[in-house]
């Protein structure tokens, strides 16, 4: 396969592993150690993309960088360093990669800032004609970015925040490029994850002890308009990440000590309602950052 697992530190170096040399394990494993960084640094960030593909790199200050795979240094190998992403592009000092988009993914990509704040940009802005570092979101319009996503253009948008609070609307309701609120979040919370939904999608969600659910759209309801308050996703102290998945697909997730498992989503038991989840990964003494 020509399927590439991209991981990616926090302070932005990265590698590339041709995706079936993470072998599936069950769920609750103890995964297999991947990046390799140094003690200030920790494992941030996981994309699945083909070697053919371009990556939109999204910083924490809204600005957007194109990065072919192939650019991405390969190893061979699980537990190998990485290369500095930062050092390709203009990065500021205060800035940091929140998330990475495999690019012509969707119709528009929304990104989610830390006080609910959500924008709606339209592909055609992610082109090959795309700017390095150019800026898509205004800081004091709601915090940094935390989070991206591509939608369909019809889809529906889950917003969720690190104390496991969420909220569902539909995408049409946010305005173009400009933005709005999509979710009150309360002054000791933030927003940590977006991801695109419908009525029939399952979100899975995982804390930061490693246990996570499959949390049905069909039992979360959808809201009239963006900008309430959140409802309880699951019973968590921090959740890390929400992501839509079927059955068939399969969950990575990465641990701050450098371990990453691979299992299916199938093993995950789906639920309409708030449950304490289930073992996904056995962290010990490690915590989940995606």
């Amino acid at each position: 396969t020509t399927q590439q697992v991209i991981t990616i530190s926090q302070r932005g170096v990265a590698k590339r592993t041709a995706r079936h040399l993470y072998g599936r394990q069950r769920r609750s494993g103890i995964g297999v150690f991947d990046l390799e960084v140094d003690e200030h640094d920790f494992p941030a960030h996981i994309a699945v993309a083909d070697e053919s593909q371009r990556l939109l790199l999204f910083s924490n200050l809204g600005r957007v960088f194109p990065l072919a795979v192939a650019d991405i240094h390969q190893t061979d190998e699980l537990r190998t360093p990485g290369e500095s992403l930062i050092a390709k592009f203009p990065f500021h000092g205060n800035e940091h990669i929140i998330g990475a988009l495999t690019a012509e993914a969707g119709q528009y990509v929304v990104l989610a800032s830390q006080r609910g704040w959500v924008q709606r940009v339209a592909a055609s802005y992610f082109g090959n004609s795309l700017i390095p570092g150019m800026s898509f979101h205004d800081v004091k319009q709601g915090g940094q970015i935390t989070a991206v996503t591509w939608t369909s253009g019809t889809d529906e948008i889950f917003l969720a925040t690190q104390q496991a609070q969420g909220i569902r609307f539909r995408e049409t309701q946010v305005p173009a490029r400009g933005g709005c609120l999509g979710l009150r979040v309360a002054p000791d919370d933030e927003v940590v994850a977006v991801t695109s939904v419908t009525e029939s999608s399952g979100v899975f969600v995982v804390g930061h002890d490693g246990k996570g659910t499959i949390r049905q759209m069909s039992g979360f309801r959808l809201n009239k308009a963006p900008g309430a308050g959140g409802k309880t996703i699951f019973k968590s102290d921090q959740l890390i990440g929400a992501v839509t998945v079927d059955e068939q697909d399969d969950i990575f997730i990465l641990a701050q000590g450098g371990k990453m498992i691979r299992f299916q989503a199938s093993e995950v038991p789906p639920k309409t309602g708030v449950v304490q989840g289930v073992n996904c990964m056995e962290v010990r003494n490690d915590l989940v950052t995606a």
